[in-house]
């Protein structure tokens, strides 16, 4: 099983952290000290580490120095607080490959942490076409060239992505995704670029921008052909220059940052219709790599299939396994959500087995339509947060309502609404 160490001084965040992350299917170690981690613990048999950066004896900044300088290269998440963006900044200069600000969801340290800790395998390619990928990005991996990954949703474009920076150069250096389509026009411009201290009403204090962050790695800009018009001018300026402007600023930023983008739209499409600029399609259509859906890739459907099933496995400490029903079920299917609709197929079925055998689902046992998905989504992470808020606060309801900042009377009625009356 992998294995997660947590570093934070207060006993309350720790072992909080050590519960959720065994719930999340890891080993989680939890210690308060630093120094004692480093002169008496083998810190290479981890495969994360979490650490606070706000410590009494050693910050975690200083801890993170004294690991690189061992050579030891494992992942590292920093944990931070609002009024502390520069430590986080400082830490993923020294190598932390991301960070998290306090307080922040259980359902968003799930959803880094599974991200952070690397699969047995990479990526599942057994077909022809994707192992001709495979083969194209580990030679694109070796250079610093802009890579516009282009295919439909689900398809695994970011999978890709963080493929590439990891087989490159900088795999030891910050890997930064933002997703061009699920942030406002004012936020991602503030987000990519930063800001200046008093920039906007708001804007308290200073705060480097992704490109800053992701200084020395790689930055994915997801879903590229989102971005607002006006932020495609600034964003090509970034390319062409190597500097930032963060807003409110009176002088550029020097940064050195590998792009890749993606997009599942047809860009040379969007710059007929107005909708995206020509000269930045030229700079970041610079080596297109298509990836294509899984209806195309018939021979990694069941690997895939067989892929999820062991992962959850490993998490749900259950053995699952495809019937033979099952395996011509999933080959029958055109796939309109590609991997990511075969991937919650997959969980939702072992959700509904009572033997761990996985069988086609029974007509109405699975939803098709992307918007009953989505809200299914939202419904099982809404609750999850719920569970481990109520855990927390030992089932005060008062406090739990504090820590999701909802009502008491709503708090009530979502424990109601899910069914939760004796935790």
């Amino acid at each position: 099983m992998k294995s997660v160490l947590i570093i934070d001084d207060e006993p309350d965040m720790g072992f909080a952290l050590k519960e959720a992350i065994t719930r999340f299917g890891f080993d989680a170690h939890f210690y308060r000290d630093p120094s004692y981690v480093l002169s008496n613990l083998n810190i290479s048999d981890f495969s994360l580490i979490i650490t606070d950066v706000k410590m009494p004896k050693m910050d975690g900044i200083q801890f993170l120095s004294e690991i690189r300088k061992k050579g030891l290269n494992l992942p590292v998440l920093v944990i931070t607080g609002y009024g502390a963006i520069e430590d986080a900044v400082k830490a993923m200069k020294l190598g932390a490959v991301d960070y998290i600000i306090k307080p922040f969801s259980f359902d968003v340290l799930k959803n880094l942490i599974s991200r952070l800790i690397p699969d047995e395998k990479d990526i599942v390619a057994e077909s022809k076409e994707m192992k001709r990928i495979l083969e194209i990005v580990r030679e694109i991996a070796k250079t610093d060239i802009t890579v516009l990954l282009t295919g439909e949703s689900g398809t695994g474009k970011e999978v890709i992505a963080r493929y590439i920076h990891k087989n490159s150069l900088r795999a030891n250096s910050p890997f930064v995704a933002i997703n061009c389509a699920a942030i406002t026009e004012t936020l991602l411009e503030a987000e990519l670029f930063g800001y200046e201290k008093g920039a906007f009403t708001g804007a308290t204090e200073r705060k480097p921008g992704k490109f800053e962050i992701a200084n020395k790695g790689t930055i994915l800009l997801d879903e590229v052909s989102e971005m607002a018009y006006r932020l495609q001018a600034k964003l090509l300026r970034v390319i062409q220059e190597k500097e930032v402007d963060r807003v409110g600023g009176t002088k550029p930023v020097s940064v050195d940052v590998r792009i890749i983008a993606t997009t599942n739209k047809d860009l040379a499409e969007e710059v007929k219709k107005g909708n995206f600029r020509e000269d930045l399609f030229y700079r970041i259509n610079v080596f297109p790599v298509r990836i294509p859906p899984l209806r195309e890739r018939k021979e990694d459907i069941i690997p895939l299939a067989e892929f999820f099933v062991k992962r959850l496995s490993n998490k749900m400490s259950k053995n699952f396994t495809l019937s033979e029903e099952m395996r011509n079920f999933l080959l029958s299917k055109t796939w309109h959500g590609n991997v990511r609709e075969l991937e919650n197929l997959i969980y939702r079925v072992a959700v509904l087995s009572h033997d761990g055998i996985l069988r086609p689902p029974q007509e109405g046992e699975v939803y098709e339509s992307k918007k009953e998905l989505k809200v299914g989504k939202i419904k099982e992470a809404e609750k999850e947060l719920i569970i481990e808020a109520l855990n927390k606060t030992l089932g005060n309801r008062t406090k739990a309502a504090e820590l999701l900042g909802i009502s008491v009377r709503t708090l009530r009625n979502k424990i109601k609404e899910f069914g939760l009356k004796d935790i």
